[in-house]
């Protein structure tokens, strides 16, 4: 990318992108010493209940089809992916708490992941309300919600609206603050010019755009001294090209804009 697309790219990962490692250890270390002492390890996590074969997914009001994972029993935690990724960039986290004897799901926001790529409702309502049409179809209550980046808005907003009487917790992980653009009442935001950049990145190759932010500031790559894992950066790039591309677009103004 152009030197100015990579001076961009260091600030950033100052200011808006989390490094990835330090998000396992923390949500790890965050949400155990949040949820407190694991129930008993549970025998057989996997088998116990009759699930349907078929691909899980919950239509919404409007047609779009939410992909989730529903593994384990127990007290359930709901999680809550960033954008432009799918509820596999749990899986490290979800393996844990199910072997503590957790019931854990994840959901794919829609146009993320297996979840359909409907053209329209990529906004932080839309994904909250599809969030609660995966919980209500599960029957999940006395749950805990982990959010990263996007997803923090999304279980926020989840919590706010929809979560009264299923609730227990809410842990949120480098989360997206209520904006994160540049305004007069948000003097600190970012100016809208990064935002911008990230999408026309984004409409010209969006493949591309996804390699050089999963192999520089996502994870913290572009430090000194550190050192790319290749396995990392094409898991990171494989869940993002999964989605839509119009859906990681609008995306951008909902993790950016909402208030």
């Amino acid at each position: 990318m152009a030197e100015r697309n990579e001076s961009e790219w260091s600030r950033l990962s100052r200011r808006t992108v989390l490094a990835g490692t330090g998000a396992v250890t923390l949500c790890v270390a965050t949400a155990a010493e949040t949820l407190g002492s694991s129930p008993a390890l549970a025998r057989s996590t996997y088998k116990d209940r009759k699930r349907d074969i078929t691909m899980s997914t919950v239509t919404t009001k409007d047609g779009a089809q939410i992909f989730y994972k529903d593994w384990g029993h127990g007290q359930p935690i709901v999680f809550h992916h960033g954008w432009p990724l799918s509820s596999d960039d749990w899986d490290t986290q979800m393996l844990f708490f199910v072997h503590q004897g957790y019931r854990v799901v994840g959901i794919d926001r829609r146009g993320h992941g297996r979840s359909s790529q409907i053209s329209d409702g990529h906004d932080m309502d839309h994904y909250a309300s599809d969030a609660a049409a995966v919980i209500e179809h599960l029957n999940l209550r006395n749950t805990i919600h982990i959010g990263h980046s996007t997803g923090g808005g999304e279980a926020t907003r989840y919590v706010a609206r929809h979560g009264k009487g299923r609730v227990a917790k809410l842990v949120l992980v480098a989360a997206v603050p209520p904006i994160m653009v540049k305004s007069p009442n948000n003097p600190g935001g970012l100016p809208i010019e990064v935002f911008d950049g990230f999408r026309k990145s984004l409409a010209e190759n969006r493949a591309q755009f996804y390699r050089e932010v999963a192999s520089k500031p996502f994870y913290g790559f572009n430090r000194p001294n550190s050192k790319p894992l290749d396995g990392v950066i094409d898991n990171w790039w494989r869940q993002g090209m999964m989605g839509g591309g119009k859906a990681h677009y609008d995306g951008i103004k909902a993790f950016s804009e909402t208030t």
